[in-house]
């Protein structure tokens, strides 16, 4: 058995130590899990994906809005859907947390079993980590996958006379931000699982390794837009994609939340943000699975066009 050394800190304190760990099971994946100076994560296939994002207070979440739980969950899910996104099987995770010294003990409590119980989604484990104090909420997480024997799905392996297909919801996020903002209350079942939509996303993780499965020649996970991140696949691999706005389903959710503001549901859809839907494109004529949905082709050129035209930057750049 292959093994894998991550170093993770104690998660602070011990008191800490105990409270946290006593709330996170160890996967079989986890070899070593927190209480040393490091884990060890099994390595099967000899190989191990990594991907890391940091979360702050105030941009990523906000406190008002999303309770420990919410936050937990979505924290792990945009990492995980990371890994997906490479045709990886999630396996484990570590985080980094900065918190005040006035955080409420049952805000923890519940930060860490959302961590914990989005990671059970796909079999993965918390396998350490680390606390230190900050005056707002920090959380610094790094998912792991394996490939199982697989070839990696990058970003540049798409190729003209291919399609593109996306795999789970868009624009639920935008929609459920959208509706916090205004202060419109939520009170129809639609509106409610936008919001919902918000604090915790629903990325379709099993996706990832069946597009692998299926020849896909690149794949992201949509966490800045549609529109954004295919432009990532589009310059990485030297094309053009162009999108059928026809081809795309607006849920009733996003479209309940857009009549209630008198916004553009599609503008949701197509730039959107953190929602965790997974982008592929797979050779013309695949036979793409339940859940799969076919938007879109790859072309010679650059960039992204929707309705025959470049629409510019939309989504979320955190520099522009």
């Amino acid at each position: 058995m292959r093994r894998c050394v991550i170093t993770v800190g104690d998660f602070g304190e011990f008191g800490v130590v105990n409270r946290i760990t006593a709330r996170l099971p160890q996967g079989e994946a986890v070899m070593l899990g927190p209480g040393d100076d490091a884990a060890m994560i099994s390595a099967p296939d000899g190989r191990v994906v990594v991907s890391t994002d940091l979360l702050l207070e105030g941009r990523h979440f906000r406190l008002d809005w999303s309770g420990g739980y919410d936050v937990g969950r979505k924290a792990a899910a945009q990492n995980l859907a990371d890994v997906a996104a490479m045709g990886a099987t999630p396996t484990a995770v570590v985080v980094g947390l900065g918190l005040p010294a006035d955080l409420p003990v049952d805000w923890l409590d519940a930060l860490t079993d959302g961590f914990r119980d989005e990671c059970a989604t796909v079999g993965a484990s918390v396998a350490g980590g680390d606390v230190t104090r900050c005056d707002l909420v920090v959380i610094g997480v790094t998912a792991l996958g394996d490939l199982g024997g697989r070839a990696p799905v990058l970003r540049s392996g798409a190729r003209p006379g291919q399609v593109v297909a996306v795999a789970g919801r868009l624009g639920y996020s935008a929609a459920g931000w959208a509706l916090l903002e205004s202060g419109v209350p939520a009170d129809s079942p639609a509106l409610r699982e936008a919001v919902a939509g918000h604090r915790r996303p629903c990325p379709p993780y099993p996706m990832g390794p069946v597009a692998a499965g299926l020849g896909a020649s690149a794949m992201l996970d949509v966490s800045d837009g549609l529109l954004q991140d295919l432009g990532h696949i589009a310059a990485a691999s030297g094309v053009r994609v162009e999108l059928d706005p026809q081809a795309f389903a607006v849920d009733e959710p996003v479209a309940a939340a857009a009549k209630e503001l008198g916004a553009d549901p599609l503008e949701w859809v197509l730039s959107g943000g953190e929602d965790h839907a997974l982008a592929a494109v797979f050779p013309a004529g695949a036979r793409l699975p339940e859940g799969w949905r076919v938007v879109g082709r790859v072309v010679e050129g650059e960039g992204v066009l929707v309705y025959g035209r470049e629409l510019g930057a939309r989504g979320w750049d955190h520099f522009r």
